[in-house]
């Protein structure tokens, strides 16, 4: 029997799974509804001959690979940012986007993403969570530094306000009772996030430790346990970026444009790579800056011939390729040799 391939045009309650032979005939194609049992009773009178499933990498993709690979399926998560259409087409559909996973799995040329282990995919999320809720509490510090600002002339700092064991921001409010209400509902609302954020560092402390060489990477200027194992869990096996242009590709901090004979040309995909290391690059780029010697004056450097934002930058990509060479060979931090 030949050889099968399948492809999965994922949706948000739908799907559309197309099967074709080893010589790109088509043997199935089907919309189902998103039920773990109807997809895998449908791809049942295949599975023999089934040589991979090609997956889009959409929000929702973990139930789908999940199942599959459960079942004893080969998965491959298809990056759909670097998947393009053929542009002589005059239309395309669901069907047609399945049939051409399959056919790209078929021919090898699938662009493929990481299937990140199910067993720690959990703690990661978690840690993703913890920096959503960041971003929430630090709009709603800054907002409240502006009423505060504003209605009372006085600056208030972020210390001041995110402290829990002390009311720093009530006393300082003027007697305006609109004013008064709104301190004390960003107050406490920034103190339920702040004991929410402390409540998921406690757990996933408690789930995942720093394994080795990951634990040089507190040593990093403006690295902590919270940054390194952000940076850990979103990595993963650092085998898999070949060398540190593609790890620091991945993580954002690298130029996006192409130019041809000394002109631009255009630019490529800025939001191509892993956001979340994007972040944790860029904020202990901010911290390593405040408080290490060598980084702010490699950053002073930069900023002096530029501005600050093209230096904060270039200080997150100096980061950035610290972390992968420590990881890679298991060394420990030298400033001497990356601010040199």
């Amino acid at each position: 029997m030949k050889r099968l391939y399948a492809g999965f045009d994922l949706h948000s309650s739908n799907n559309y799974v197309a099967i074709i032979d080893e010589g790109g005939k088509r043997i199935f194609s089907k919309k189902l509804p998103n039920d773990p049992e109807q997809i895998v009773s449908a791809l049942r009178p295949h599975k023999d001959n089934m040589a991979g499933i090609a997956v889009e990498s959409t929000y929702n993709w973990y139930w789908l690979v999940d199942t599959l690979m459960a079942k004893g399926y080969k998965v491959h998560l298809a990056n759909p940012s670097a998947i393009q259409k053929y542009k002589g087409l005059k239309h395309a559909d669901d069907r047609y986007d399945a049939r051409w996973l399959a056919e790209m799995l078929r021919l090898g040329v699938l662009p493929e993403g990481y299937i990140y282990p199910k067993h720690q995919r959990g703690v990661r999320d978690l840690l993703r969570k913890r920096g959503h809720l960041v971003r929430l509490r630090t709009s709603l510090i800054i907002s409240l530094q502006h009423i505060i600002t504003r209605s009372c002339a006085i600056k208030l700092g972020v210390n001041d306000i995110k402290r829990l064991g002390e009311d720093r921001v009530n006393p300082v409010l003027c007697g305006n009772e609109e004013v008064l209400m709104a301190g004390e509902v960003s107050k406490e609302t920034i103190d339920y996030f702040t004991r929410q954020i402390r409540k998921i560092e406690k757990a996933v402390e408690g789930k995942i430790k720093l394994s080795s060489p990951y634990l040089r990477l507190v040593s990093i200027p403006g690295v902590g346990k919270i940054l390194a194992m952000t940076i850990m869990l979103e990595t993963g096996p650092v085998s898999r970026f070949p060398t540190v242009g593609d790890y620091v590709s991945y993580c954002r901090k690298v130029d996006s444009k192409w130019v041809s004979n000394g002109k631009k040309k255009g630019k490529g995909n800025k939001k191509s790579g892993n956001r979340y290391l994007a972040w944790a690059f860029s904020e202990a780029a901010e911290l390593a800056r405040r408080y290490d010697a060598a980084a702010r004056a490699f950053y002073q450097r930069k900023a002096s011939k530029s501005n600050f934002m093209v230096a904060h930058q270039a200080l997150a990509h100096k980061l950035a390729r610290a972390a992968y060479c420590m990881m890679r060979d298991d060394v420990a931090f030298e400033a001497a040799q990356l601010f040199r």
